[in-house]
């Protein structure tokens, strides 16, 4: 017997659950099967929300035949079939999972098949279309972002299933504990898929340990949370090292601390500790500190490197406790970007204007010949004077005077360090005035 996900897959668009936004009354994809005017599209979001649902219950609206293939594993040779199928009935709606992964070949022969509409292109992808996909299959596609399921949705697709007897579990008369339905959705982390097959081996398995007990088949089973909990696996996270969610997630990370979120970038740091990835971690810890605390607090800066050290020397699970040792006082700490900003204006500079040659007087003289060029003539050796200063010309004539750090004071540190910027500016510009 097929799992339950699969025989619970929805034939028409009012059985999909969620994705509203596109399958709602008047929005695009209902506004497109109403019509007749099917375009070839890209779905792409997390595993289990409804990519191949709404393929299927696209194909059944319409009633176009329906085939589904893999581009990583199905070969050329088997949409060639799919082509001739399309060229025999005049169209048919190819749902080919895993889009990201088409290779060339496979694609310059789908490329002419979408232009004359023979194949209907249905891609589902979980990586983002715009970084994994080829601009010659997007151009020809719409592209859609499923949203993640919320609770509701999830809870009415567990309701159907239980009721459904011709393909869902209503011939089990099934009923299921307030605790033990949480249970489900809140592991099932929005992937309807795992939900509904954890659902299914949860009443079977059930079942069977009734009747080994001795009651009878025909009673209402009653499932109740611990009978749950043996049945269903542990929260999936939905993390691809490589995929667009890993960059969501260490955004979200760093935006968390960047805001002084001290509780969401635990969170966050727990979801990046979950998915095994100490190597990410300690990067984005690293350009957190020196890019979001930086000057405000540079003993903050240090201890994150420290702990990123002994988290690498530990590995998990311990070495999640330096980690958030570094996560809360890097959230809690005063936050600037001063350096970050002062670095990328000179770069912009750069690259985008003549700043002109470096000084004589500041040119190399470690060579024979550098005098005769004029190199080096001029400079005062600023440890020769007191105070180990002196006012002289160091940026080239076409940016003196240019000022690329902005301290903003955000702590007695920066302060401090603005007060000495600001007092050596004024100074240097008095001097080279006289």
């Amino acid at each position: 017997m097929k799992p339950l996900a699969y025989r619970m897959r929805p034939r028409t668009l009012d059985e999909v659950v969620g994705q509203q936004h596109l399958i709602g009354p008047g929005k695009i994809i209902r506004r497109m099967v109403e019509a007749k005017l099917l375009s070839s599209m890209i779905l792409y979001g997390p595993p289990g929300i409804g990519k191949t649902s709404i393929a299927s219950a696209i194909a059944g609206s319409t009633k176009y035949a329906f085939r589904m293939l893999n581009a990583a594993t199905d070969s050329k040779k088997q949409l060639e079939q799919v082509a001739a199928e399309g060229k025999l009935s005049g169209t048919v709606i190819l749902l080919l999972d895993e889009i990201h992964r088409l290779d060339k070949t496979k694609q310059d022969f789908l490329l002419p098949l979408l232009e004359s509409g023979e194949i209907i292109l249905i891609g589902a992808t979980t990586e983002n279309p715009y970084i994994a996909i080829s601009p010659a299959i997007r151009s020809r596609c719409q592209i859609f972002e499923l949203k993640p399921l919320a609770e509701e949705d999830v809870n009415q697709a567990i309701s159907r299933a239980l009721r459904d007897s011709e393909n869902g579990l209503g011939s089990y008369h099934v009923e299921l504990t307030d605790d033990a339905r949480k249970l489900l959705i809140q592991k099932g982390n929005g992937d309807l898929r795992t939900t509904l097959n954890g659902l299914e081996l949860a009443v079977r398995s059930t079942k069977q340990e009734k009747i080994a007990a001795g009651k009878n088949e025909d009673d209402q089973l009653i499932i109740d949370q611990e009978e749950m909990a043996n049945s269903i696996q542990m929260r999936s996270q939905n993390f691809d090292a490589k995929g667009d969610g890993h960059y969501d997630l260490v955004s979200a990370f760093q935006k968390s601390i960047r805001g002084s979120d001290t509780d969401a970038a635990l969170h966050y740091l727990a979801r990046l500790i979950e998915s095994g990835d100490l190597i990410s971690i300690c990067r984005r810890l690293s350009v957190i500190a020196y890019e979001d605390i930086g000057l405000a607090n540079p003993a903050a800066v240090q201890h994150a490197q420290l702990a990123i050290q002994a988290a690498q020397s530990l590995g998990f699970p311990e070495a999640r406790i330096p980690l958030a040792n570094a996560v809360i006082e890097l959230a809690l700490s005063p936050k600037s970007n001063s350096a970050i900003s002062a670095i990328d204006q000179a770069l912009d500079d750069v690259k985008n204007k003549n700043y002109g040659p470096i000084p004589d007087d500041l040119k190399d003289t470690h060579y024979k010949g550098a005098k005769k060029l004029g190199h080096g003539k001029g400079y005062a050796y600023p440890h020769s004077f007191a105070n180990d200063w002196i006012a002289q010309q160091y940026l080239s004539d076409n940016l003196v005077g240019t000022q690329y750090f902005n301290p903003k004071g955000n702590s007695k540190i920066e302060s401090g360090l603005k007060k000495q910027y600001e007092i050596l500016h004024e100074m240097q510009e008095k001097g080279l005035k006289k």
